[in-house]
């Protein structure tokens, strides 16, 4: 104990006038956060040998209006009482018999857990390196008796409303004020607790937005934060609508939580079967859709989609159900924007299998597993070969083969994207040199890239850099797929037209599935690439039909060359055929070859007629 200061508090300051009281009470608090609204409930701990020190602090402040206090004047007992209460703030003495003050802060710094009490130090001490000691084993503050009691109520209530908000920060999202992932954690655990204990099901909501990266490169991130906080409130205030409802438990109504970048989670406590969320998860899909318009420009709508996890069913571990709603969340953004999927398990098995194989792809090229082929294409009155398409082909060591979209999307998710179409770029430059060299005729050829993967300008890049290795820009079509709806930076859309004027190609790839008319009008193409799908269901589909005699039209109409792609039958040829179609390439104009093979079997030499296809799609001579 200190020798020269029996008492906390200097003689006749134990009692403060009504008005003192009332500006340190936690109730009046100058400022106000609502993360500090409980300040209140705060349990105040002190540890000091002198038991008068510690009456004379409890009645100042419970009449300054704090409920919980609990002390001990044995300093042995600290540390235990610390770990059993864990305190808001601890009122520390310095000087006492057995275990000092400083020993206590040696052994809270040591801590995990006790080393985040605020830790307030009362001495009587005037020397400085017993203050500077104590800061310096993680003390806060430090207050030298005797001491003013309206100081003391001004620390203490400045250390909670500090420690408050630090506490608020770390539990909330400072873009949104949504509870953050680790608030979403812990909930989740005490939800699964409390549904195991009741016997209740409930869900595991994940909410992306559509195509936030694009927004972020073509129009900065300080449009994507606001498209945020727009539909933070509009996903708020449809969860608000359910408090008390059917998705409500006995002790808690849904919640929401701003999960990780463009997701949002929410909690679903209770649920009597799936179609008991299926209207709440229209409602919230509805609701999200938010619109922008820049000025000059069309309006931009943004939408949300949903993964949706069901405990006990999908799993009852909080990670594994946040894993799975993810997993639904992916597979729903797959299947198209706007959309809603609940948890399967053979989402769990493609996205083991597909993390196997994005690892693997990294090591393909460098073991020369990766081929590039051409797909000829055909001018469909004349039948006259015009151009070819550019195909990788991953021959997997397990004898899978993986090519086409699938291995577009393999390649954007395991960041191999710039490297395999760089890859394309240096074997077309190469192979394109090698038939002019042989005197052979060349043609275009087809370059896919999807802009959901790469960004344009890297893209850019790697044309430009193909181009200064010797590239004639003629011999490249470029065909883009996923190009934004809301466009593409001024800066990038200058770099393709000059590509353009110097002979380069553009075309919207998959047009009537992944791409429409709003991404026609962003960009100069020079043609239109139709989806394979339409040609699957040409034949049993009227609608189909009637869908691409009015593609065809849109396609002359704009000036823009057609090209059908997955053509098979004689059938689908001739009905491309009678309606003036322009281009067509598939399995029935004949198999992708490599490029040694493709030019002995396609491209004649220069003066002589282009190979035609024959009635069985094998070319010859014309």
């Amino acid at each position: 104990m200190d020798s020269d200061a029996p008492t906390v508090f200097a003689p006749g300051e134990e009692k403060l006038t009504e008005q003192a009281l009332r500006a340190l009470s936690p109730q009046e608090m100058i400022w106000r956060h609502r993360s500090v609204a409980g300040l209140a409930e705060a349990l105040i701990m002190m540890v000091d040998d002198e038991l008068l020190n510690i009456e004379m602090t409890q009645a100042f402040l419970t009449e300054a209006g704090y409920k919980h206090f609990v002390h001990t004047d044995d300093p042995q007992l600290a540390i235990a009482m610390l770990r059993k209460e864990h305190p808001g703030v601890l009122l520390l003495d310095l000087s006492m018999p057995k275990v000092s003050g400083h020993e206590i802060l040696a052994e809270m710094r040591e801590d995990p857990v006790l080393r985040h009490v605020p830790v307030i130090v009362l001495t009587s001490s005037t020397d400085p390196q017993v203050k500077l000691r104590a800061l310096a084993a993680g003390a806060m503050d430090f207050l030298s008796k005797p001491v003013d009691p309206s100081e003391l109520g001004l620390r203490i209530r400045n250390t909670l409303a500090a420690s408050a908000y630090r506490e608020y920060l770390g539990q909330h999202d400072a873009l949104t004020g949504l509870p953050n992932k680790l608030s979403y954690r812990k909930d989740a655990a005490m939800i699964l607790g409390e549904g195991r204990a009741e016997g209740n099901s409930g869900a595991f909501l994940h909410v992306g937005v559509d195509g936030l990266g694009r927004i972020n490169d073509a129009l900065g991130r300080v449009v994507g934060d606001q498209l945020l906080q727009r539909i933070a409130k509009r996903l708020a205030s449809c969860v608000q609508t359910e408090a008390n409802g059917e998705l409500s438990s006995e002790n808690r109504d849904p919640k929401l939580y701003r999960f990780d970048g463009d997701e949002f989670a929410i909690l679903v406590p209770y649920m009597d079967g799936v179609h008991s969320a299926a209207a709440f998860i229209t409602r919230l899909l509805e609701d999200s859709t938010v619109s922008f318009q820049r000025p000059g420009a069309p309006e931009v709508f943004v939408t949300c989609s949903v993964g949706v996890s069901v405990f006990p069913t999908d799993g009852g571990d909080a990670d594994v159900l946040m894993r799975n709603a993810g997993l639904a969340l992916r597979h729903a953004k797959q299947a198209g924007p706007h959309r809603y999927e609940f948890f399967s398990p053979r989402f769990n098995e493609q996205a083991l299998s597909r993390l196997d194989l994005a690892a693997e792809l990294r090591h393909a090229l460098a073991r020369d597993q990766v081929e590039l082929l051409f797909e000829p294409r055909v001018d469909i009155a004349a039948g006259r070969l015009v151009g070819a398409q550019a195909n990788l082909r991953w021959k997997h060591p397990s004898g899978r083969i993986v090519e086409g979209d699938e291995l577009m999307d393999l390649a954007g998710t395991s960041e191999m994207d710039v490297a395999l179409t760089e890859w394309m770029l240096e074997q077309v430059n190469k192979h394109t040199r090698n038939w002019k060299t042989l005197g052979l005729q060349t043609v275009p050829v087809g370059i896919k890239a999807s802009l959901a993967h790469i960004q344009l300008r890297d893209l850019m890049l790697l044309v430009n850099a193909a181009l200064t290795a010797g590239m004639d820009p003629r011999q490249i079509s470029l065909e883009l797929q996923r190009v934004p709806e809301e466009g593409v930076p001024a800066r990038d859309a200058t770099a393709l037209g000059a590509l353009r004027k110097r002979g380069m190609r553009l075309a919207l790839d998959r047009f009537g599935a992944s791409a429409s008319v709003a991404q026609l009008r962003r960009l100069g193409f020079d043609e239109l690439k139709v989806d394979t799908s339409f040609m699957r269901d040409l034949e049993k589909d009227p609608t189909v039909q009637a869908m691409l005699l009015g593609i065809g039209d849109l396609a002359r109409r704009v000036k823009l060359n057609c090209v059908a792609t997955g053509v098979d039958s004689a059938l689908q040829v001739a009905f491309l055929r009678k309606n003036g179609w322009d281009q067509a390439q598939g399995r029935f104009f004949g198999d992708s070859l490599d490029g040694n093979n493709f030019a002995a079997r396609w491209l004649p030499r220069v003066g002589k007629p282009m190979r035609v296809a024959g009635a069985d799609g094998a070319p010859h001579s014309g």
